[in-house]
């Protein structure tokens, strides 16, 4: 899953400001007001992105009272969806793996948290296309078919194709037992890690390009192998092997979409928080956790309401969290300080949403993404780019189709199509703007989102040329519409940066050291729609202590 910024800010064609824009008329979850407020609640969860959900409904499966404060105008997170001048778009589930088969721990977690509601449509087999250069390399469904996939390519690595693939299922296993290691308590930390040492494979925890480097010298079919490198925003010889073998092995069953669109996923969690009468609120800006006696007790609303609760669940983001929302003595007191300095913010983007006059099919529109490179030298391409961004090339741009991948999009928008760009980009390019109000940024600003624009369209044309002139709206989103909408700082993508030192930190997990407060979503595991999930069950797991154990043997076990 590639995740795309929220609330685009450019509009017509050619033209970012001729004219106003709408709001959105997707809005799912109850408008936040001090008076609505019906506790006392069993927790409190800030921020609605699919980890704080899933952690509410699964508390609330256990007849928790759960209260979710989302200071957004909508419910959900980066799995949200906005509509705006008769299109529709997705803001980050531009595709999910897992959900081809009952079994897989994704699809339990999905449809224990929605009741089953939430319904899912396959892709093409085909899911992904990296065009790399000038070779193009189509990724097909299946774990055969990603072996295939590979040779058809690269007849001549065999061996190298079928090691990797038998890697994958190494590390996937491997990462059962680093998951469980979130729930130990700190005075077991040596005897867990000692197992861990015994239990997960030589290559879990090094790069990418290493543990790929062992197995061939061939680095184009290494950048075919990591043409996926954007869905954690990692470079190959930066990130993880384990994310990137957890990504690889995701979409073994194919990508999925959920059908009616994004927004669904929110839609059909929040009635499972509601059953034992506890809410989502949007419009619920938080700007304090409260620690009264060294213990989480509650939140500070902006409106000054104070909401109590024995359980603070923070899904903000492990940065804004401690630097943020809880008193500045709390985390020092807690050694935030030196622990910051293994974890930085992962890669910031551009988001391109796309509206056009007709219907996937009379436009030539695929289930298919691409994935455009210049080159399979993926770490050197980024390199590049950071050097001079302005003028060198995006060292990937990824294309998305939601409206062709949702087949209930022509019952709700008949006649149009979608399309998503996402690449990535720098915060230093926008950040002269970091002070101003969204929507009036000026000038400057928008021509230099005009000019990205109007780049990013480029690419789409040289592979899509029949779409040339078919282009009715567009609108563009920088990192600022990021931190404006998501609070993301620096407009990050994916919190924390997927790199081996970020999964050597032991404080990365559930129970904090503050007594009463617990994190949860991506930064605790691994970023994505299902690893946030996780880590969204893991922080219940964490909170129920041995009354969670049913729950974890019905979605570890089956």
């Amino acid at each position: 899953m590639v995740v795309a910024n929220e609330g685009a800010e450019s509009t017509a064609v050619g033209s970012p400001s001729s004219r106003k824009l709408k709001p959105s008329t997707i809005r799912i979850g109850t408008r936040y007001r001090a008076n609505r407020l019906k506790g006392p609640y069993d927790a409190i969860v800030i921020g609605s992105g699919i980890g704080g959900l899933t952690t509410a409904a699964c508390l609330a499966k256990a007849g928790r009272k759960v209260l979710v404060l989302e200071q957004h105008y909508t419910a959900g997170g980066y799995t949200h969806s906005y509509a705006r001048n008769g299109y529709e778009w997705d803001v980050g589930v531009h595709y999910i793996g897992d959900m081809g088969s009952p079994h897989t721990l994704g699809r339990r977690l999905f449809d224990y948290i929605t009741d089953g509601k939430l319904e899912w449509a396959p892709m093409d087999e085909n899911y992904d296309r990296f065009f790399l250069g000038d070779k193009i390399v189509n990724l097909r469904a299946g774990k055969e078919g990603l072996r295939l996939s590979l040779l058809n390519a690269f007849p001549d690595e065999q061996e190298a194709i079928d090691q990797y693939v038998k890697l994958l299922g190494k590390v996937a296993d491997g990462m059962q037992w680093y998951t469980l290691s979130k729930l130990t308590p700190g005075v077991l930390g040596p005897i867990v890690h000692k197992g861990l040492d015994v239990a997960l494979p030589d290559c879990f925890n090094k790069t990418t390009w290493e543990v790929l480097s062992e197995l061939t010298d061939n680095q184009e079919l290494i950048g075919a192998i990591t043409g996926q490198w954007g869905d954690c925003g990692v470079t190959p010889r930066q990130s993880s092997f384990m994310v990137h073998a957890l990504i690889a092995k995701h979409y073994l069953y194919g990508g999925f979409y959920p059908v009616g669109g994004a927004s669904e996923i929110a839609k059909t969690i929040i009635p499972v928080i509601q059953k034992p009468g506890g809410e989502v609120f949007t419009y619920a800006d938080v700007t304090d956790i409260l620690v009264e006696s060294g213990r989480a007790t509650g939140v500070r609303m902006a409106d000054g309401e104070e909401i109590r609760a024995p359980l603070v669940i923070s899904n903000a983001g492990v940065i804004n969290t401690f630097e943020k929302l809880l008193p500045a003595e709390a985390a020092e007191q807690v050694g935030y300080k030196s622990k910051r300095r293994h974890i930085i913010p992962s890669m910031p983007h551009i988001g391109l949403y796309i509206g056009l006059k007709g219907t996937p099919e009379e436009l030539g529109l695929p289930r298919t993404n691409f994935w455009i490179y210049p080159s399979a030298d993926h770490d050197g391409n980024v390199q590049q780019f950071l050097d001079d961004p302005e003028t060198t090339e995006f060292p990937v741009v990824y294309i998305s189709f939601p409206a062709a991948k949702d087949p209930d999009y022509q019952n709700r928008w008949p006649g149009t199509s979608t399309i998503e760009i996402v690449a990535p980009t720098t915060w230093e390019m926008f950040e002269p703007w970091q002070d101003t109000t969204w929507g009036k940024r000026g000038e400057d600003y928008e021509d230099l989102k005009q000019k990205i624009t109007d780049q990013l369209l480029e690419v789409m044309y040289e592979k899509l040329p029949q779409l040339r002139g078919k282009v009715d709206y567009v609108e563009t989103s920088t990192p600022l519409s990021t931190a404006w909408f998501c609070r993301y700082g620096r407009g990050e993508l994916y919190g924390l940066d997927h790199n081996p030192e970020r999964f050597e930190q032991d404080w990365l997990k559930p129970k904090t050291d503050i007594p009463g407060l617990y994190l949860t979503g991506q930064d605790i595991l691994t970023c994505g729609v299902v690893g946030a999930m996780i880590g969204g069950l893991v922080s219940t797991l964490a909170i129920q202590g041995w009354r969670g154990a049913g729950l974890a043997k019905r979605i570890f076990v089956g």
